[in-house]
Order: C-alpha cells, then sequence, then structure tokens
C-alpha cells in the first residue's frame, strides 16, 4: 500500500441532502478550501441522485478528484452505471472515481438485500471492460448483458473503489478494486482489522499494484467546541456499527448484549434514523468508534490514522453543523498536523 512518507490527501464526502443547487457552490468551497477529494453518497431515495450532483460538481471544480460513495449493483442496471460514470468523467478527465459497494440499510425501502460478493466482484470485472470500451455478453448478478458496450466510454476509464467494512470486502478490495474505501472504528485496533484485510487481499498482486494501492479513511462525525453536541452529532453512526459491522464493536469492547440490544431495536434507513438503539451507546464507545469532540480531538485521530499508516483520508460530517466541521478539519486540525510533522 500507499508509502507513509507519500503526502497526506484528505477529502470531504457529503449526504446530498442540501437544497437543490447547493452542492454546487459547496463543491467550489471544498476545492478552495484545500481538500483533494470530494465525494457523494448515493443513498437511493435518502439523498439527490448521486450522478446529478457529481455532474454540477464537476462543472463548478478544476482541481477537486470526484467520487461516487458508494453506488452499488443493484439500483440500477451496472452498464447504466457504468455509463452514468463514464458521462461524468468526460466532464472531468482523471479526477472522477467510480465508488462501489454491496449497498446498505437504504436498500430495504427498495425491497431490495445487500448484493452478494460474487455480484460485487462480477461488477468490477465488467464495469473496468466496459469503461475501457470493451463489448461484453454474461451476466453481473441478475443482470444480463448482451453485445453491451459503451458508446462513449470514459478516456481515462475512471478508477474503481469498492467501499468496505468486513474481512470478506475488504479482501475483495484488495484484490480486484483499484482503491479502498474503509469504513471502520476509528481507533488502532480497528484500522489495523481493516488495513490487515485489504494485505491479505493484495498478497497476490504484481508489487506496483500492492505499492500503488490507496485505502481511503473515512472520518465520520462532528468536531465542536461544544463536545456534548459532536458526540451526539456522532452518536448514530455508532450505532451503525453494530447493526452492518459488529467486529469493530468488538475490538472497541462493547459488550455483546449491547450489540444484540442495538441491533434489536435499530431502525430507519440511513444511520441517521437509527432512533433509540443510537441513545444506547456511551460517549465513550462513540467518541471510539466516530470523530466526535473539538479539534484536539479530531487533530488526536488524525495523527492515530496517519501513526497507522493511512495517507488518505475523507471528513464524513454528521449533525445539523456539517460545513462548519468541515471548515474546522481545514482550519484547526490539518495545520496542527503539519505543524507537529515539522
Amino acid at each position: 500500500m500507499t508509502d507513509s512518507r507519500e503526502p497526506l490527501r484528505v477529502g470531504v464526502v457529503l449526504q446530498d441532502g442540501y437544497a437543490p443547487g447547493e452542492i454546487g457552490a459547496l463543491a467550489a468551497e471544498i476545492e478552495e478550501l484545500g481538500y483533494t477529494h470530494l465525494w457523494l453518497t448515493d443513498s437511493s431515495l435518502h439523498t439527490h441522485d448521486v450522478f446529478c450532483s457529481l455532474t454540477i460538481a464537476a462543472l463548478r471544480t478544476k482541481r477537486l478528484i470526484l467520487g461516487s460513495a458508494v453506488t452499488n449493483p443493484l439500483t440500477r442496471h451496472p452498464a447504466i452505471t457504468a455509463n452514468a460514470i463514464a458521462t461524468v468523467a468526460g466532464l472531468a478527465p482523471g479526477r472522477v472515481i467510480y465508488g462501489l459497494g454491496a449497498g446498505d440499510r437504504p436498500l430495504a425501502a427498495l425491497a431490495l438485500q445487500p448484493a452478494k460478493l460474487t455480484a460485487v466482484r462480477e461488477t468490477i470485472t465488467v464495469s473496468r471492460e466496459l469503461l475501457a470500451g470493451q463489448r461484453i455478453t454474461g451476466a453481473i448478478g441478475d443482470a444480463q448483458l448482451i453485445g453491451a458496450y459503451l458508446h462513449h466510454p470514459a478516456n481515462p476509464p475512471p478508477p474503481i473503489w469498492l467501499a468496505a467494512s468486513g474481512p470478506k470486502t475488504l479482501e475483495l478490495a484488495g484484490a480486484e478494486a483499484d482503491g479502498a474505501i474503509v469504513l471502520a472504528g476509528l481507533f488502532p485496533a480497528g484500522i489495523d482489522f481493516a488495513l490487515g484485510c485489504i494485505s491479505r487481499g493484495l498478497r497476490d498482486a504484481p508489487l506496483a499494484r500492492r505499492e500503488a494501492f490507496d485505502p481511503c479513511v473515512f472520518m465520520y462525525g462532528s468536531i465542536d467546541d461544544d463536545v456534548s453536541r459532536a458526540i451526539d452529532a456522532a452518536r448514530p453512526i455508532a450505532a451503525w456499527f453494530p447493526q452492518t459491522a459488529p467486529q469493530y464493536c468488538e475490538l472497541a469492547g462493547m459488550d455483546a448484549e449491547l450489540v444484540n440490544t442495538i441491533r434489536a431495536r435499530y431502525r430507519g434507513g440511513e444511520f441517521q434514523e437509527a432512533g433509540d438503539a443510537a441513545s444506547l451507546i456511551s460517549d465513550d464507545l462513540v467518541q471510539t468508534l466516530a470523530l466526535a469532540g473539538d479539534r484536539r480531538t479530531a487533530t488526536a485521530k488524525l495523527e492515530m490514522l496517519t501513526s497507522q499508516g493511512v495517507r488518505n483520508v475523507a471528513i464524513f460530517p454528521l449533525g445539523d453543523r456539517r460545513m462548519e466541521t468541515v471548515r474546522a478539519f481545514a482550519r484547526d486540525v490539518l495545520p496542527a498536523l503539519a505543524s507537529d510533522t515539522n
């Protein structure tokens, strides 16, 4: 994976629940703040259409690398998704990432379950071929292709990154994808676990690919001088872990009975709708699993990640003060890290 001497790449993840038209101004501000990446979520019916929003962001920026975070093989035919990401890549050549995942709880509103690992692997392979202009006949899960090809393939083809939390998906990211979006608890044992799984997937890869592979750790949470408010903003994502990635709960020391209780009470599609399940998680566990505190807390989290060899992170702001978190990270946290390393 990337060398620890590589410069730190820092992005922002936004759930586009903003009023129509706002995302362009936000993308421009994020670029102006010095961030390297902007990831926009694809959450079925919970956010605006990710490809519309990526298009707007592409037109309003010149430098930002733009990615979907993440789409899946189920809610659209994978070939249609490949065409959509190729279209965005045509607007911003060389600065688009196709972020893919198995799907999460928002699929429930569409009566769908997350895609099986085989379908995810097939989607990576076939999407890569389509984006390179190849003609395909075959299947991706339940989707069929008969002499299918993109009449307007991307040049260059965007890389395909896989979002992953569990061991098998993390290994698949290392084995098949161009990069990994790591959704893990923000504590040393959780990061070690995730990076170790990716390394196992990379084990048989050529040396050049192993060295170039670039996991991006998403830092879910809130930066606020009012620490209690920051913890409350981050509490829903802490409830997501028992429901979706319980291995991090065990590593963080969460009681198994509490994990089961949270799973039983968890409601809603997005983690913000977890309801009273989130209220069961202690402040200490929230601060272990997520980013929740003032700028000193955030700086310590970032220092921990860089000490683990992570060179690519993205701040995923939560709560009702999301852009305040984005601005605080750029204004207070990154300069503090730079001064500590000089």
